[in-house]
């Protein structure tokens, strides 16, 4: 079985919480969730789920597994940088990197650091954070290895070590 996203890795209730967020969170962000389950058929009209109360919308997104690949990957961000950034900014502190509260400036070039401190940083994300800290780690080896050099090498050495 082929291994999952990092995203569809979380608990459906976790999952369920980040749409619900980002819907709530965003007039915009609502009305794509809805466009997701009427494109995925099942017969409900726009309309229809329009009227739905959030959580409801957000359950029906997950059960149907109607995120996109770019749907995921604004939902991890909405995850480590918005709502938890410990994470995240355990791994820039560890690594180096200038951050506030585990925003990256944009003015930094990547990559942010060099392979050394990448694995430095995934050992203390690790220790720290475990099955999180690793999930976290799979988000930025899929979705940034540009910025974070070897990082591919350093998630396989650590899923060889679980």
């Amino acid at each position: 079985m082929a291994t999952p996203s990092p995203y569809r890795s979380l608990p459906p209730e976790r999952r369920v919480a980040l749409v619900t967020h980002a819907a709530k969170s965003s007039r915009e962000g609502r009305e794509l969730f809805v466009q997701r389950l009427v494109a995925r058929g099942g017969g409900f009209r726009a309309v229809t789920l329009r009227s739905w109360p959030v959580d409801r919308l957000a359950r029906e997104i997950v059960r149907m597994n109607a995120e996109t690949p770019q749907d995921e990957l604004d939902l991890l961000h909405l995850l480590y940088v918005e709502l938890e950034p410990a994470i995240q900014t355990t791994f820039l502190e560890a690594a180096g990197v200038r951050h506030e509260q585990g925003k990256i400036p944009d003015e930094l070039e990547t990559p942010y650091a060099d392979a050394d401190a990448v694995r430095r940083a995934a050992a203390v994300v690790r220790e720290r954070h475990g099955e999180d800290g690793e999930r976290y780690l799979r988000t930025i080896a899929r979705y940034g290895r540009d910025a974070w050099p070897r990082i591919e090498e350093v998630v396989e050495e650590g899923g060889a070590a679980a």
